[in-house]
């Protein structure tokens, strides 16, 4: 059935077998007929579902009149979409005879084409004979014009020739001038191309010129940047060294520092006694052992005060020290873990603590939620010092769990864990 949904009839008649000449064909063919007895007819339906069902498949894509007009090129499609088909089960089309096709009875569309094709052939031939009378009766009019045109065109020519020698002469002259024209133009095109050719060559000159510029300023750009890379690397390895330099000598510079510091206080307060002590001196001799032991004494106080900062400063230079080999060694000693050495310092710095407090403050005089932990009766602490042990104990739950609503921080592992429970 055709795309018109058009019945017709195909005949065909296939020759298929097994590809001989590869083994995987008859591999797959083997496999084909393997589960059947050899008398079945299996494969002979398989084969003509496969033809008839590509055969309908590739019709119903066509119209009846691409069909007919194509035929050849149908029948080659339809054997090469059943040999594809085919190629799966080993099977070769060794011979294929398409007949013409058939009309289906109540469907005489291929007849009716003949019909068609016969009634426009013998119009056709009416057609020819008309054109062949309208022909002859059109050429026995076109000799008589002719001759009439023949002796008009004599006399025309006749006509022209008398004019064209009365004008042969002036048409030299014009010659001539023209030629002349001629020469001059072709003297001014070779000057200018001559122009045209010059300066195209300086053009190129100054193009090469300024290409040898741009090059060369190229040449000095990638060798600055070059020699600022060098720069850039040394400035960065002084840089480096001084970082460390700074680093290193922190403590000592903080004692430089010091010490100056108490050589200015020194001296001003030496330059202060000795104007006390000049005017002192003015107003008594008297006062002048006064004076001097005044004088000692603030001696040894900036003498005091300097070992003072000089202590001071190494305290510093030394207490720094003794933190980093402390943090140094908190860290090994917990396995390189910051989590834990951060938690150890918070509460052996009584972090929790502070913030509990702050907590309170910002929450007091508003009714914030109280959470209250015990264990037992006021005597599960004992008396005394096991008392107040108690208490801490008690306070400890309470305030991890503050801390965790407040911050979401949890407690360490070791100190324990919060329950999920209200209670």
């Amino acid at each position: 059935m055709s795309a018109e949904k058009l019945p017709f009839v195909l005949p065909a008649v296939f020759t298929i077998g097994p590809r001989v000449d590869d083994q995987e064909s008859l591999l797959k063919y083997a496999k084909l007929i393997s589960p059947h007895d050899r008398h079945s007819n299996h494969v002979n339906e398989l084969v003509q579902g496969i033809i008839e069902g590509e055969t309908r498949v590739l019709a119903a894509s066509m119209t009846m009149e691409e069909v007919f007009r194509g035929t050849k090129q149908f029948k080659q499609e339809v054997f090469d979409k059943v040999q594809l088909e085919l190629n799966q089960f080993g099977l070769l089309i060794y011979n294929a005879n398409v007949k013409q096709l058939v009309d289906v009875p109540g469907h005489e569309y291929f007849s009716y084409l003949g019909q068609k094709t016969q009634m426009e052939a013998a119009n056709q031939a009416k057609v020819d004979v008309a054109e062949a009378k309208m022909k002859g009766e059109i050429g026995s009019k076109l000799r008589v014009g002719q001759t009439l045109q023949n002796a008009a065109k004599i006399d025309a020519e006749t006509k022209v020739i008398a004019m064209q020698r009365a004008g042969e002469s002036e048409k030299q002259g014009i010659k001539v001038r023209t030629e002349v024209k001629v020469f001059e133009n072709q003297r001014e095109a070779e000057v200018a191309e001559a122009n045209s050719e010059l300066a195209k060559k300086k053009a190129a000159w100054t193009k090469a010129a300024q290409v040898a510029e741009v090059e060369a300023k190229k040449a000095v750009a990638l060798r600055e940047a070059e020699l600022q890379g060098e720069v850039e690397k040394m400035n960065a390895l002084t840089t480096t060294e001084k970082l460390k330099a700074d680093l290193l000598s922190k403590a000592s510079v903080q004692y430089e520092t010091k010490v100056q510091e108490a050589n200015w206080e020194l001296y001003k307060k030496q330059k202060e006694a000795e104007a006390i002590l000049f005017e002192k001196k003015a107003e008594a001799e008297a006062q002048k052992a006064l004076a001097d032991s005044t004088f000692y004494a603030r001696k040894q106080e900036a003498e005091a005060e300097l070992y003072a900062k000089k202590k001071e400063a190494e305290g510093i230079v030394t207490l720094g020290n003794a933190q980093g080999a402390y943090v140094s060694t908190l860290l090994n000693a917990l396995g390189n873990n910051y989590t834990a050495v951060r938690d150890y310092l918070m509460i052996n710095g009584g972090m929790f603590q502070e913030i509990a407090k702050i907590n309170a403050e910002a929450v007091r005089g508003l009714e914030p939620k109280i959470s209250i932990w015990t264990n037992g009766g006021d005597n599960s602490g004992g008396e005394g010092a096991m008392k107040e042990v108690a208490g801490v104990y008690k306070m400890l739950p309470p305030l991890f769990k503050t801390v965790h609503e407040q911050t979401g921080m949890l407690p360490p592992a070791w100190m324990g864990s919060l329950s999920d429970k209200s209670s």
